[in-house]
């Protein structure tokens, strides 16, 4: 009699295990399931810290929805210039705004979050009016930003950008000049970080 209630018990253990496995295995699907259906939450870009891979595509995807945003709202190049990838100040600009409207159209955001950003939008537009007046960039010709040097507070290695204007032309054939610009020195200088402390660590103590 005790061996046959140890095993049904065992049974119902048994019994109680699957239930518990089946029921965490439908709840992990689902959650992936939802994670696929609505993708991760859109995050800032730090384009000092993306790897040379990473790097491009941003890049790639950035220069797409600001090509998408200018037509889509026949914004002139007094706001959003050509030549804006040759403009630190209006890449980050560009980057954040691409990515609050992501984050504002994403399935997962709130029905007020695209007038949020329309909001913000119109803030943003002033910005980069101030911007593009600094740098002095123009639908038909573009120079760099003028970086004003400080007496004895820039580093050794730091050299003046030259800020000669030159006539736009190319300005797609520019635009993936300045990508594979970006990526080569990316890579060279994890190259360089790289050898830095091997020799280091080769050095001991």
């Amino acid at each position: 009699m005790d061996t046959h209630n140890n095993e049904a018990e065992a049974f119902e253990d048994s019994e109680a295990e699957l239930a518990d496995a089946l029921e965490l295995i439908v709840k992990e699907q689902y959650e992936q399931h939802i994670n696929d259906e609505l993708g991760s939450v859109p995050r800032p870009i730090n384009f000092r810290t993306l790897q040379p891979g990473d790097l491009e595509v941003e890049l790639l995807a950035l220069n797409a929805w600001v090509d998408w945003l200018r037509h889509e709202y026949g914004l002139p190049a007094q706001i959003v210039p050509p030549m804006w990838h040759r403009h630190p100040e209006l890449v980050w600009e560009l980057s954040a705004l691409r990515q609050y409207w992501l984050f504002s159209y994403d399935p997962q955001a709130k029905g007020n979050q695209a007038v949020m950003w329309h909001h913000e939008f119109a803030a943003a537009r002033e910005r980069l009016r101030d911007w593009v007046t600094i740098s002095g960039t123009r639908l038909d010709r573009d120079r760099p930003t003028r970086v004003t040097p400080w007496p004895g507070g820039e580093s050794e290695d730091w050299t003046e950008p030259d800020a000669g204007e030159r006539p736009v032309s190319q300005r797609t054939n520019d635009f993936l000049d300045y990508v594979h610009e970006q990526v080569t020195t990316r890579v060279q200088n994890l190259e360089a970080a790289s050898t830095t402390v091997v020799d280091e660590n080769a050095g001991g103590f």
